[in-house]
């Protein structure tokens, strides 16, 4: 008896093996020296201005100017340090912090997709061997329950 399916893999089931779970590192800008001593510059700093700490650094490097700008009792040099100085230096860093927290939900969010999309992967594989057993089992009662020719 022939069969009626034949189970063929998608070609992005052993692309996807080989690639694992995507990375951030892996999306980075190497293709020249440049590109990667760029790209390794731009993260130190980032990693070091995206602190709690550097915010109070600079928390305090704000606040060191504040006494000469009430001195001064001008409204705009108020405004202006406040917006200009403490929001931007402070904001900044603080920013940065929250950002770097979302990112890291957001690869355990992609981690747990692609282990999920796995199990997915792997349970329909399971089904596709079930069906298989089940079409040679079937075959076998047709082939029992033919009419024997001779």
């Amino acid at each position: 008896m022939s069969r009626l399916f034949q189970y063929v893999a998608h070609p992005r089931i052993s692309q996807r093996r080989l690639e694992g779970p995507p990375k951030v590192a892996n999306s980075l800008p190497h293709a020249s020296p440049m590109q990667r001593f760029n790209t390794a510059f731009a993260l130190k700093i980032t990693n070091g201005v995206g602190t709690m700490w550097c915010a109070y650094v600079f928390a305090a490097i704000a606040l060191l100017s504040l006494p000469d700008v009430i001195r001064s009792h001008s409204v705009t040099a108020i405004v202006a340090w406040i917006a200009q100085t403490f929001l931007q230096l402070v904001l900044l860093s603080i920013i940065m912090v929250g950002q770097n927290v979302q990112s890291a939900a957001a690869d355990k969010r992609a981690e747990a997709t692609y282990e999920d999309a796995d199990a997915v992967l792997h349970t329909a594989q399971q089904i596709q061997q079930h069906l298989e057993a089940q079409d040679e089992v079937i075959e076998q009662i047709l082939l029992a329950l033919a009419p024997k020719a001779g």
